[in-house]
């Protein structure tokens, strides 16, 4: 996630300056963090329906041996210590199917979610995050069921216990309120459904997508999504992944198909509505390029959307090949000023690519950095988000550098100048606070370490350890730990004293090869 810069070239959020004093004390911490136990939901129910029993779909294989084990609620949560109730314990999700019949804006319209899991314990109970909306029906394998509302929580006790390793199917009849948002004071700000002249865009960072779908909403779980959006006469719909179907019905509206075509975690998906022209183009070694325009800009973002073949290219020499089947950007008609990293299709702010090159070019090489640090090595917990704005962050300034922009090393300096400030008011890189998630200690002050370990190991290493890091968690969610002893093993030492201090300290180290570089004093 990036957000737009100012007529200057500094971001409001992104670069580094000096963020509210806002007291954290930062602390030092082991490398590894437990899962933290599930927490006892309570509330008032807010929709609850006693319904028959129903029956179940078969085991999977290999489930048999479980089928004794005594049926328990599943965990409301997956213990991350930032956000405690995000995920949900018990099952696995294989696909959403989501069904959108969008009508107008800021108008309410029917939808239907479809959740193919299978169930890691015994069920009594499992969760979904799910957020406002209005509930009409939940049914698990067609039996209706129950289902109760605590907060983000829907509980849903089906009417008769899953088995371990069954495969079940949960269907939530809902209509969908696109006017539903949420406000963030670090650099997310408003997210959720964001509104357009002709339709909506969908900001799900970090975890609107309750607000959206029920979801198993946490950055580290993802499974593929069908989406099947209709739309009003004139007006398109578009989604991650590749679009599948476009059927015309008798009455004028046309539905939509869209296929992830690999899996996505909530808070990278996107499902926009409008006025769009479609921009096909193509990307190294043939790779499909489709941006997604409204109708009157298609013209006057054109000069910065054409470089993206060149942003590829540049990042493939860095981090190896573009990890996903397609990409592209969606050009966001509103006022919000923030660029998201939506997977296979990043939304990027009109502003961004109606002003300055050097701006508009650090936002786009910094989304489509995330689809290889943050979409598809995802952080296994939000602790960890420094890898993936630290990363694209690095990336954004190292092309910058060499392509009209700030030099890196003046970029860094200025961060490390005013490291000890973040590490005070937001938290070190590697443990923030929940409120300080987004802020600048996770982006320039995240990047800094990077550079620190490049100037530690030198520039082929470091390359070589990049490589490693994308390759070998490719599609799968990796940590903080996960990351150090990567490095470790790449560079043939032991990097754990060295990253330990730049990742939990209470101060900055030394900067490697600028004994010069000094840190201003805290103030409070």
């Amino acid at each position: 996630m990036e957000i737009s810069k100012g007529p200057t070239g500094s971001a409001r959020q992104g670069s580094p300056q000096r963020s509210p004093r806002k007291v954290l004390r930062g602390r030092r911490t082991v490398l590894a963090l437990a899962l933290a136990g599930a927490g006892t939901l309570t509330g008032a129910a807010v929709f609850a329906h006693v319904l028959p029993r129903g029956t179940h779909g078969s085991p999977a294989p290999g489930a048999t041996a479980a089928a004794a084990e005594a049926p328990s609620p599943g965990a409301p949560g997956i213990g991350d210590p930032l956000m405690p109730l995000a995920g949900n314990g018990g099952y696995t999700v294989r696909r959403y199917t989501l069904d959108f019949d969008w009508r107008a804006v800021r108008t309410p319209f029917p939808a239907t979610a479809t959740i193919s899991a299978t169930a890691t314990q015994a069920l009594s109970r499992f969760d979904l995050d799910f957020a406002g909306n209005t509930l009409h029906q939940v049914t698990v394998d067609g039996s209706p069921a129950t289902a109760v509302r605590h907060g983000d929580e829907l509980m849903v006790t089906p009417a008769r216990p899953i088995a371990h390793g069954s495969a079940f199917t949960v269907r939530v009849a809902y209509t969908a309120d696109p006017t539903q948002s949420r406000h963030r004071d670090d650099a997310i700000q408003d997210y959720g459904w964001v509104p357009t002249s002709d339709g909506t865009v969908v900001y799900a960072q970090p975890d609107g997508a309750r607000m959206i779908f029920p979801a198993d909403d946490h950055p580290s779980l993802r499974a593929p999504v069908t989406f099947r959006i209709t739309t009003p006469p004139g007006l398109s719909a578009v989604a991650n992944g590749r679009l599948v179907d476009k059927v015309r019905r008798p009455d004028g509206r046309v539905r939509w198909t869209y296929d992830s075509e690999q899996p996505i975690a909530a808070q990278l998906v996107q499902m926009a509505v409008g006025r769009f022209t479609f921009v096909d183009g193509t990307g190294p070694r043939g790779l499909p390029v489709r941006d997604v325009v409204p109708d009157g800009l298609v013209g006057d973002t054109e000069a910065y959307r054409s470089l993206t073949p060149d942003h590829l290219a540049w990042l493939e020499r860095q981090l190896g090949p573009y990890p996903f089947r397609r990409y592209g950007v969606l050009v966001g008609d509103t006022d919000q000023p923030v660029a998201l990293e939506t997977q296979s299709l990043s939304v990027v702010p009109r502003e961004d690519l109606l002003g300055d090159r050097v701006d508009a070019e650090r936002n786009l090489v910094h989304e489509l950095t995330h689809h290889w640090t943050g979409d598809s090595v995802a952080i296994r917990r939000w602790s960890d988000l420094w890898l993936s704005e630290g990363h694209a962050r690095f990336y954004e300034r190292l092309y910058s550098d060499t392509h009209g922009g700030p030099g890196l090393e003046e970029a860094m300096r200025a961060a490390y100048e005013q490291h000890d400030q973040w590490r005070h008011d937001e938290g070190a890189p590697a443990e923030p606070t929940e409120p300080a998630l987004f802020k600048v200690m996770r982006y320039d002050g995240s990047a800094l370490v990077l550079y620190a370990l490049r100037e530690k190991v030198g520039e082929e290493t470091f390359g070589r350890i990049e490589r490693a890091w994308v390759s070998r968690y490719r599609g799968r969610a990796a940590g903080t730990r996960d990351f150090v002893a990567l490095a470790s093993g790449v560079a043939g030492e032991d990097l754990t004293p060295f990253l330990t201090p730049w990742l939990y300290g209470p101060h900055t180290p030394p900067m490697p090869g600028h004994p010069d570089w000094r840190v201003d004093p805290v103030e409070d």
